[in-house]
């Protein structure tokens, strides 16, 4: 894209965050017709503070703008940079295991070494800290492709059951990040690799995974029907034991047909399956964290809050927040409970109460960073509680908006 003029590289970034002209124009406070004549290399872009300005609202690197290679941020510590996500797209890239077809497979590193790799890169995820994780995902993809393609036997449905998991842990950041078409790829990936592990509950997270890749695309139906078309391949009964790791899966995929259902209206398929996902919680009693899912009662609240805030309804969202109780609320891990007080500052800035969106944002911030400073939903609910704030914002706002990098 470096030969691209500038105004094409500004609409191709601006494609890439899902921005109409009109809502890029308004962030940026000038005319519809000022972006087109940009975009169309008719207007020359030859101030730096507008470049700067634009890199800002399009979540890129200035450099890009200007068709060089993009340095490091000196911030990099929650986010992920262009250099970060090249780096993850060359390692899903690879086909180690049709190389291995052909060839030897590279040494792989020991599968006990990959269990430690893979543990922690679930805890990275689940405590929120993007940015380490994004740092390690390139060479976490390529060991376990290493390892997936070069242990044969025994050893092959374990060394593909870890890659699925790595590729699930690359598609949920990605997804978070705004990487949409990179989440789907390593979902994609990931859903193929269960296959090859022989293991029907990680195919069911995967395709947990997958659906969220194609909503975040606006893909919702097509990931409603596969979510209960596999969750009602997984539902416990008949063959299938009520055990908690089936139960925590069913339910995953319940919960997140109810989050397609929700994002095109459809209330009542919403209500069937909160329905379905609150059986399943009760069974298991209690929020467990089976396959990585943090399923149980409490999350299932989290995601009733979630729906209601697609499907329009603050107040009501606001509602099951404040009937969630403390305790249990506490007891889930970081990135869960700071993804939900982002969707309750959602919920607060479609009400109108500015103020408690804010305080919400303030209170996700303090328990994972990168959940509010890095993902582009967040930073479009800090630009709505500036704008509708009257005069100057709280210090505490004002702050948390200059980190994020939201003009204030």
């Amino acid at each position: 894209m470096d030969e691209l003029p500038i105004g094409r590289r500004v609409a191709y970034w601006r494609g890439r965050r899902k921005m109409s002209q009109q809502v890029f124009a308004d962030r940026l406070g000038k005319s519809k017709s000022w972006v087109d004549k940009v975009e169309r290399g008719v207007r020359r872009l030859d101030k730096f503070s507008v470049l700067y300005e634009i890199a800002d609202i399009l979540q890129v690197d200035v450099q890009l703008l200007l068709g060089k290679d993009p340095e490091r941020r000196t911030d990099a510590l929650n986010c992920i940079d262009q250099i970060e996500v090249q780096e993850i797209r060359a390692a899903l890239e690879r086909y180690d295991s049709m190389s291995a077809y052909f060839d030897a497979a590279p040494y792989p590193p020991p599968l006990a070494d990959m269990r430690k790799a893979v543990n922690h890169a679930w805890l990275t995820y689940q405590y929120g800290r993007y940015g380490l994780l994004t740092r390690a995902l390139p060479k976490l993809l390529r060991d376990a492709q290493a390892a997936d393609a070069g242990f044969g036997g025994d050893q092959a449905r374990e060394a593909a059951h870890l890659l699925g998991q790595i590729y699930q842990i690359a598609s949920s950041v990605l997804r978070k990040l705004g990487e949409c078409e990179l989440a789907w790829l390593a979902a994609d990936r990931s859903m193929a690799v269960a296959q090859r592990a022989d293991d029907q509950l990680l195919a069911g997270v995967a395709t947990t995974r997958v659906c969220n890749a194609l909503v975040a695309m606006g893909r919702a139906r097509p990931a409603l029907e596969l979510n209960v078309t596999i969750a009602n391949r997984l539902a416990p009964g008949g063959l299938h034991d009520a055990e908690p790791d089936r139960l925590s899966v069913y339910g995953m995929l319940l919960l997140q047909g109810a989050m397609a259902a929700a994002r095109i209206g459809d209330t009542s398929t919403v209500a069937d399956l909160f329905d379905g996902a609150h059986e399943a919680a009760t069974l298991l009693g209690s929020d467990q964290n089976y396959y990585w899912t943090s399923f149980g009662p409490t999350n299932l609240e989290l995601h009733r809050a979630a729906a209601a805030v697609e499907l329009g309804d603050g107040g009501r969202a606001v509602e099951i927040h404040q009937g969630i109780p403390g305790p249990a609320f506490n007891a889930l891990l970081p990135e869960r409970r700071a993804h939900h007080l982002l969707d309750i500052a959602r919920g607060y800035a479609q009400i109108g109460d500015v103020a408690s969106a804010g305080d919400m944002l303030l209170r996700g911030d303090r328990l994972a960073p990168s959940e509010i400073r890095c993902r582009p939903i967040a930073h479009e609910v800090m630009s709505d509680v500036l704008r509708r704030t009257r005069g100057a914002p709280p210090p505490p706002i004002a702050e948390l908006a200059e980190h994020m990098g939201v003009g204030v």
